[in-house]
C-alpha cells in the first residue's frame, strides 16, 4: 500500500462525497458516487489509512464526517477478521483523533463528535473489559487534557450506557460482561462525572464574570451540559447508593444547578429521573431530602424565577420539567409516608403543597393537568389525606378548579392567557379541545375525590357559583352563534362559565350524597338551589342544556323533598319541545337538537334511577307524554320514543304481568295499527315498494328544503323506534318473591331456575314478522339492480355517513360544527343517516329480543329458517360497515343469551353457514389488500384514491375483529377471554397491544363452543378462520385470536385423528403469522408459544412436523435434532419450560418477521469474549482460540 495510491482514491472519495451532499447534482450522478463509497466501504483493502487520512482537521467538515464513517465501517463488519496489530493501529488512530484530532469545542461540528464516540464505543463493545483493560484510565488520561476531550469523553461513557443498558444493541454474554464491569467501576465512574460536572461549574461561574473569558465560560458550560446528559443515562439504573453517596451530593448539586439559566433544563432532567425510580423503598428514603429546607428553597425559586421572565421556550420546558420533579416528589411522598419506613410527614409539606397549587393555577395547560394525577393521590392516600395542611389546601384547590374548568385556552384565540401556551404546545384548536375534555374528566374524578374529605365546603362553593350565573348578564361575545341573533356559541363568554360551573357541580354533588350522612345533607340549600335553576328563563339553548344538567344534578335533593318533582318534570317537558323560534321551517341545528335530546335523556335517567319515586306521578307523566304525541310533528321519532321508554321503565315499577301488559298494548297500539296495515305490510315485503314509500327513488331539485317523503321514513322509524324502547327497557321484578307475586314466573328449569315472562312479549311477536320483512328488504337493497333503482339525487344513498367514516379514519369532527350546523345539511343525508339508523335499530331489537322475552323468543316456530330468511339474506353484496354492526348487535347478544337446550335448533344452524361465509369473505378481502402492498409500488391510477383505500383496509380490519371476537365469545369461556381485552373501539390501533403476554392456560371451551366442535362443518370453519387469520395484517386481531382462541379450539380435536396434511398446515400457520407479525413483541411472544405447545402436543405422532421445521430457514439441523431426541424420548429428564421454549424459540428465529428497517440492514457479529466469571477448564475451546492468535488471554490493547 503506497502513499499515493491512498491521495488518489481519498481524491475520488473527496469527489464523490461532494457530488452526493450537492444540491445541484442530478440523481444519476448522486446514484454514482454513493455507490462508489458503498463499494469502497464494503471492498478496499485500504479502508483505515483513506479513513484516517479523510478525517484530519485540514478536509471539510462533510469530508471528515464521511472519513470517520469509514472508520465506524470497518469496526463495525471487518473487526473480527482484522490483524491484531491492525486493531491496535487503528485503536491508537482513533484515541489520537480525539486527543488532537478535533477542532476546540465550540468550533467542532456536533456530527463530528458524534461519529467520533461511536467509533469509540463500537471498539468497546467488542474488546472491553477482557483485552482492554485500561480503557476507562485512558479515557480518564484524555479528560485531562482539556474541555474538548472531556466533552467527547462525555459522549463515549453516555453512548455505552445507552448501547448497553437502554438499547441491548449487542449478545447477552458481552452486554452481561460490559454491565457487571461498568457496575464493579461505577464508584470511580459516578465520582469522575461528578467531579468534571463540578468542576466545570465551578470554573464557568467564575468565568462568566469576566467578559473576555467569555469563550472559556462557553466552553466549562458546554462540558457541564455534557456531563448532565451523560448522568441523565446513568442514574436511572445504577445503585441507588451512588446517588445517595456522601450526604446526597448530587442531589444537592442539582438542587443548586436550577437556578443556572444555562444548565437548569439538564439538571431537572437529572433530578426527573432521580425522583422517578421505583424500587425497595428503604432504598428510595434518601429522597426526602428533597423536602428538606435547602432543596425546597432552590426548586421553587428556580420556578418563580422561570415563571416570571415570561414566555420563552427554554424557559417554559424547565418549567415543564420542574412541574414533572414535583409530581414525582408527591408520588414518592405518597409511596413512604405510611410504609413500613417510618417516613414521617415532612416539615415542609405545606410550602410543598403551595409550590404545586402555583403549577395548578398557571395558565398553561399542560402544566395544570401535569399536576392532577399527583393531587388525587394525595387526596386518595390514608394517611396524608387525614393531614390538616392538605385539608386546608382543598378550599384553594377547589378554588383553582373553578378557573381551570373554564374551556378557555384555544391556541388561534387570544382571549386568555392561556392561548399563548397553547401555541407551544399544540397544533390545532381540535387537538386543545381533546385534550382540554380528557383533562376535564380527570379533574372532575380528582373534585370527587377532594369532596369526599369535605363536602360542605364543595357544596357551598358550587352554591355561590351557581347563583352567580344565575344572575349574571349573558355575554355572548364577539362570535354570533348560527342558531340565532344574539346566542351563544361554545366560545361565548357566559356559555363556558355556565359549561365549567355546570361540570363542577355535578362533581360535587355525587361524593357529598355519599359521604354525609342522610341528617347531615344539607337538603333545604339544596332544594332552593333547585328552585332557582327552576324558574331561570332562558331562550338560548347552550345555556338551556346547562340548566338541564344542573336539574339532573340537583335531583337527588327531590328524593328528600317529592313534592318537587312534578315541578321538575314540567320544566323537563318544556325543553322537551324547546325551539329557538317557534314554527320556524328551517332545519333544527345540533344545539337545538341536543336541548332536546338532553330533556328526553334526563326523563329516562331519573325514571331509571328514581323509579320509586316518580311512581305517584305516573298518570301526569303519561298525560304528559300522550299529549306531546298527538301532534304528529311536534317531536321527531327519536324523541317519542325516548317518552315511552320513560313510561315503559316506570311500568316495570307495577310489579303486575297483567296490568303492565294492558298498559303495554295501550301504549303501543298506534304503532300496531300503523306497523300492521295492508299498506306497510306491502311496502316492508317489497323492496321495489319501500324504495318508492321512503322517496330514495326521487329526483329532487331543491336538496335542502325539498323532501316529500320525509313523513313516511319517519312513520317508520317511529315503529321501530317504539319497538326497540320497549324491548330494551319492559322487564320483570328483580326480586324473585316479587315476580311470582306479580305473575311473571311461568314455571322452573330443570336445574331450578325460574322462567320468566315478559309483560311486551305478546305485542312484540305480534310484530315480529313484519319486522323480519324488513330486514331482508333492507338486506335486498343492496343488490346491484335495487341499487340501480335509487333515484338520481339518492344514487349514494347507501353509502357510509361522512361522520362514520371520520370517525374510522381517526379525524377530529371540526369544533363549530358540533354545535351550529343544521343535523343533517341535505336530504341525501337526512337518507344516509335513515337507511344507517333503522338498520341498525333492527338488529338492535334482535340482539336484545333473546335476553327481553327468553322463551318466548327462542321458541318461535323455525325461528333459524325466519332469521336466515331475513338477516342473513344477500350478505355477498352487504358492505362491510353494515356487517360489522350486525354482527355485533344482533349476533353476539343472540348467542350469548340462548339457553343451551335451543343450540342444536337454533345456533348451530344459523352459526355453520354464517361463519363458513365470514371465513370465505374476510379471506378474499385480505387477498385483496396483500395483491394491493405487492403492487404499490408500481405507478398504478385508478379512480379508487388512497384515502378510499385507507378506509376499506380499516374497516377489513375492524370486520377481522369484530369476527374473530365473536368466535371468541361463542367458544372460549369468559374466565379466559376476561384476562384479556374486550373488542377495541374504532380508531384503536397497533399501539394498544400489551408486549408481556403470557398466554392464558385456563382458556376453556364454552358449553356453545364444545357444541360447535362436535360439528365437522363448523369446527372445519372455526378452525381455518382462527388459523389463516393469524397471518392477515392486523396485528391486534392477530394476539387476541393466538392468546384466546388457537389452542382451545385445536384442543378439542387432537383426541380424534388428525391427517397430516391438517396438522402441517396449521403450525405452517402460525409459522406465517411469525413471518408476519413477528416485529410487535406482543404478537411474536404469542405466537412463538403457540408453536411450541403445537410442536410439543404433536410431534410424537406426527414426523412431518420436523420436515416443516427443516424448511425454516436458517435453522441448524444439529440443533434441531437435539430438540427432537430429547422431546422424544420420555425417559430423558425434561428441561424447564422456558429454556425448551427458549431453545425452541432460536430454532424458529429464522422466520420471525422484522421490522422494515431491519430487513435489509447489514448484520453486525459481534464475538464473544472468553468468561469473565468462569475458570475456563482445559481444554481450551476453539472460539478462544479464535480471539487470540497465539493462543493466551493476552490484553489486546495495551496503554
Amino acid at each position: 500500500m503506497s502513499g499515493d495510491q491512498v491521495s488518489s482514491l481519498c481524491e475520488q472519495l473527496v469527489k464523490a462525497v461532494t457530488v452526493m451532499m450537492d444540491p445541484t447534482s442530478t440523481q444519476r450522478y448522486r446514484l454514482e458516487a454513493l455507490k462508489f463509497c458503498e463499494e469502497f466501504k464494503e471492498k478496499c483493502p485500504i479502508c483505515v489509512p483513506c479513513g484516517l487520512k479523510l478525517a484530519e482537521k485540514t478536509q471539510t467538515a462533510i469530508v471528515r464526517h464521511f472519513g470517520l464513517q469509514i472508520l465506524e465501517h470497518v469496526v463495525k463488519f471487518r473487526w473480527n477478521s482484522m490483524a491484531r496489530l491492525e486493531k491496535v493501529y487503528l485503536k491508537n488512530n482513533v484515541m489520537g483523533l480525539i486527543s488532537s484530532g478535533t477542532q476546540s469545542i465550540l468550533e467542532e461540528e456536533s456530527h463530528i463528535k458524534d461519529v467520533l464516540s461511536r467509533i469509540v464505543v463500537e471498539m468497546i463493545k467488542r474488546e472491553w473489559p477482557q483485552h482492554w483493560p485500561d480503557m476507562l484510565k485512558e479515557l480518564d488520561t484524555l479528560s485531562k487534557q482539556g474541555e474538548t476531550q472531556t466533552e467527547l469523553v462525555m459522549f463515549i461513557l453516555l453512548r455505552l450506557a445507552e448501547d448497553v443498558v437502554t438499547f441491548h444493541t449487542l449478545p447477552t454474554q458481552r452486554r452481561r460482561d460490559i454491565q457487571q464491569t461498568l457496575t464493579q467501576n461505577m464508584e470511580k465512574i459516578f465520582s469522575f462525572l461528578l467531579n468534571t460536572l463540578q468542576q466545570n461549574v465551578n470554573k464557568y461561574r467564575r468565568m462568566k464574570m469576566d467578559a473576555s473569558q467569555e469563550p472559556k465560560a462557553q466552553a466549562n458550560c458546554r462540558v457541564g451540559i455534557a456531563a448532565l446528559n451523560t448522568l441523565a443515562g446513568y442514574i436511572d439504573w445504577v445503585a441507588m447508593s451512588h446517588i445517595t453517596a456522601d450526604n446526597c451530593k448530587l442531589l444537592e448539586m442539582l438542587c443548586l444547578l436550577l437556578n443556572e439559566p444555562e444548565l437548569q433544563v439538564g439538571a431537572a432532567e437529572c433530578l426527573l429521573i432521580v425522583v422517578s425510580r421505583k424500587g425497595k423503598l428503604e432504598d428510595r428514603k434518601p429522597l426526602m431530602v428533597l423536602f428538606g429546607d435547602v432543596a425546597m428553597h432552590y426548586i421553587l425559586s428556580a420556578a418563580q424565577t422561570a415563571d416570571g421572565e415570561g414566555l420563552v421556550e427554554k424557559h417554559y420546558v424547565f418549567l415543564k420539567r420542574l412541574c414533572q420533579v414535583l409530581c414525582s416528589l408527591g408520588s414518592q411522598l405518597c409511596a413512604l409516608v405510611g410504609s413500613d419506613t417510618d417516613v414521617e410527614t415532612p416539615a415542609n409539606f405545606g410550602k410543598y403543597l403551595e409550590s404545586f397549587l402555583a403549577f395548578t393555577t398557571h395558565p398553561s395547560q399542560f402544566l395544570r393537568s401535569s399536576t392532577q394525577i399527583t393531587w388525587g393521590a394525595l387526596f386518595r392516600h390514608e394517611v396524608l389525606s387525614r393531614d390538616s395542611l392538605l385539608l386546608a389546601m382543598i378550599p384553594k384547590y377547589l378554588r383553582a378548579s373553578m378557573t381551570n374548568l373554564v374551556k378557555v385556552g384555544f391556541p388561534s384565540k387570544t382571549d386568555s392567557p392561556s392561548c399563548e401556551y397553547s401555541r407551544f404546545d399544540f397544533d390545532s384548536d381540535e387537538d386543545f379541545n381533546y385534550y382540554f375534555n380528557s383533562f376535564r374528566a380527570q379533574q372532575g374524578e380528582v373534585i370527587r375525590m377532594a369532596c369526599r374529605l369535605d363536602p360542605r365546603t364543595g357544596f357551598q362553593m358550587a352554591g355561590e357559583w351557581l347563583k352567580y350565573q344565575l344572575s349574571s348578564p349573558v355575554d355572548i361575545g364577539p362570535m354570533n352563534s348560527k342558531t340565532g341573533e344574539g346566542l351563544c356559541s361554545i366560545f361565548s363568554p357566559s356559555f363556558v362559565q355556565w359549561d365549567a360551573m355546570t361540570c363542577f357541580l355535578e362533581s360535587i354533588i355525587s361524593p357529598m350524597f355519599r359521604t354525609l350522612d342522610k341528617e347531615e345533607i344539607p337538603v333545604s340549600d339544596g332544594i332552593e338551589l333547585l328552585k332557582l335553576v327552576l324558574s331561570f328563563e332562558t331562550k338560548d339553548p347552550l345555556i338551556l342544556s346547562c340548566v338541564l344538567s344542573n336539574v339532573s344534578a340537583l335531583f337527588p335533593f327531590v328524593t328528600y323533598r317529592p313534592e318537587y318533582l312534578p315541578e321538575v318534570l314540567s320544566r323537563l317537558f318544556a325543553s322537551v319541545t324547546f325551539e329557538v323560534v317557534e314554527e320556524s321551517k328551517a332545519p333544527r341545528t345540533r344545539a337545538v337538537k341536543n336541548v332536546r335530546r338532553h330533556a328526553c335523556s334526563s326523563i329516562i335517567k331519573m325514571c331509571r334511577d328514581y323509579p320509586q319515586l316518580v311512581l305517584p306521578n305516573f298518570d301526569m307523566l303519561y298525560n304528559h307524554v300522550k299529549q306531546l304525541l298527538s301532534n304528529e310533528l311536534l317531536l321527531t321519532q327519536m324523541e317519542k320514543c325516548a317518552l315511552m321508554e320513560a313510561l315503559v321503565l316506570i311500568s316495570n315499577q307495577f310489579k303486575d304481568y297483567e296490568r303492565q301488559k294492558v298498559f303495554l298494548e295501550e301504549l303501543m297500539s298506534p304503532v300496531a295499527t300503523l306497523w300492521l296495515s295492508d299498506d306497510m305490510k306491502r311496502v316492508l315485503v317489497n323492496p321495489e315498494d319501500f324504495i318508492c314509500y321512503v322517496g330514495a327513488d326521487n329526483k329532487i331539485a331543491d336538496p335542502i328544503m325539498e323532501d316529500p317523503c320525509g313523513l313516511n321514513r319517519s312513520r317508520i322509524s317511529f315503529c321501530v323506534y317504539t319497538i326497540l324502547g320497549v324491548v330494551k327497557r319492559a322487564r320483570w321484578p328483580t326480586s324473585l318473591e316479587e315476580a311470582k307475586a306479580g305473575g311473571f314466573v311461568v314455571g322452573y328449569m330443570p336445574n331450578g331456575n325460574p322462567i320468566y315472562r315478559n309483560p311486551c312479549s305478546v305485542q312484540v311477536l305480534k310484530l315480529l314478522d313484519n319486522l323480519l320483512a324488513l330486514i331482508r328488504t333492507h338486506n335486498v337493497l343492496y343488490m346491484p339492480e335495487m341499487v340501480g333503482k335509487l333515484g338520481e339525487t339518492f344514487a349514494k344513498a347507501l353509502d357510509m355517513l361522512e361522520v362514520e367514516k371520520n370517525a374510522i379514519l381517526g379525524l377530529p369532527q371540526p369544533l363549530l360544527e358540533l354545535y351550529d350546523s343544521p343535523v343533517y345539511k341535505t336530504v341525501l343525508e337526512r337518507m344516509q343517516g335513515f337507511f344507517c339508523t333503522l338498520y341498525d335499530n333492527c338488529f338492535h331489537i334482535l340482539g336484545n329480543a333473546g335476553s327481553s322475552m327468553q322463551q318466548d323468543f327462542y321458541t318461535i316456530d323455525g325461528l333459524a329458517a325466519e332469521l336466515l330468511n331475513s338477516a342473513f339474506v344477500n350478505l355477498n353484496n352487504i358492505p362491510d360497515y353494515r356487517l360489522r354492526p350486525m354482527l355485533r348487535v344482533f349476533v353476539k347478544p343472540l348467542v350469548l343469551s340462548c339457553p343451551p337446550e335451543h343450540y342444536e335448533t337454533l345456533i348451530c344452524p344459523i352459526l355453520e353457514p354464517l361463519f363458513t361465509y365470514l371465513h370465505m369473505r374476510l379471506s378474499q378481502k385480505w387477498q385483496v389488500i396483500n395483491q394491493r402492498s405487492l403492487l404499490c409500488d408500481e405507478d398504478t391510477t385508478d379512480d379508487n384514491p388512497e384515502s378510499q383505500e385507507m378506509l376499506e383496509e380499516q374497516l377489513v380490519r375492524l370486520l377481522t375483529r369484530e369476527v374473530m371476537d365473536l368466535i371468541t365469545v361463542c367458544c372460549v369461556s369468559k374466565k379466559s377471554a376476561e384476562q384479556n381485552n374486550a373488542v377495541a373501539a374504532d380508531g384503536d390501533d397497533d399501539e394498544m397491544m400489551s408486549t408481556e403476554v403470557t398466554p392464558p392456560s385456563s382458556s376453556e371451551l364454552t358449553e356453545l363452543g364444545k357444541c360447535l366442535m362436535k360439528q365437522e362443518n363448523i369446527s372445519t370453519a372455526l378452525l381455518i378462520t382462527a388459523f389463516t387469520s393469524l397471518s392477515w395484517k392486523d396485528t391486534l386481531s392477530c394476539q387476541r385470536t393466538t392468546t384466546q382462541l388457537c389452542w382451545p379450539l385445536l384442543k378439542q380435536v387432537l383426541p380424534g385423528t388428525l391427517i397430516p396434511d391438517a396438522v402441517t398446515w396449521f403450525f405452517t400457520s402460525v409459522l406465517k403469522g411469525l413471518q408476519m407479525h413477528g416485529q410487535h413483541d406482543g404478537c411474536m411472544a404469542a405466537l412463538v408459544h403457540l408453536a411450541f405447545q403445537i410442536y410439543e402436543a404433536l410431534r410424537p405422532r406426527y414426523a412431518e412436523l420436523k420436515a416443516v421445521m427443516e424448511q425454516v430457514p436458517e435453522i441448524q439441523k444439529e440443533s434441531l435434532e437435539q430438540f427432537d431426541s430429547k422431546l422424544l424420548n420420555p425417559t430423558l429428564q425434561k428441561v424447564a419450560d422456558k429454556r425448551r421454549k427458549d431453545h425452541f424459540k432460536r430454532l424458529i428465529a429464522g422466520c420471525i418477521g422484522k421490522p422494515l428497517g431491519e430487513q435489509f440492514r447489514k448484520e453486525v457479529h459481534i464475538r464473544n469474549l472468553p468468561s469473565l466469571f468462569k475458570k475456563v477448564k482445559p481444554p481450551v475451546e476453539a472460539d478462544i482460540l479464535e480471539n487470540n492468535e497465539d493462543g493466551t488471554l493476552i490484553t489486546l490493547f495495551e496503554p
